[in-house]
């Protein structure tokens, strides 16, 4: 997978790592941005929990 993936992009070995690094970064900003939060809300129940003594 990987090592197809590294045949696919273009350029030298140098670009090829900074394309990796910048799409790494929009991976990591649209997931904290989006999913994150969205997952968060199915998984939060909707009503306060509480314990009694």
């Amino acid at each position: 997978m990987y090592g197809a993936l590294w045949r696919v992009l273009p350029g030298p070995v140098w670009a090829r790592i900074l394309i990796l690094l910048v799409a790494l970064a929009v991976l990591l900003f649209v997931l904290s941005t989006w999913v994150f939060p969205w997952v968060d809300g199915l998984l939060t129940p909707s009503q306060p929990v509480t314990v009694n003594q």
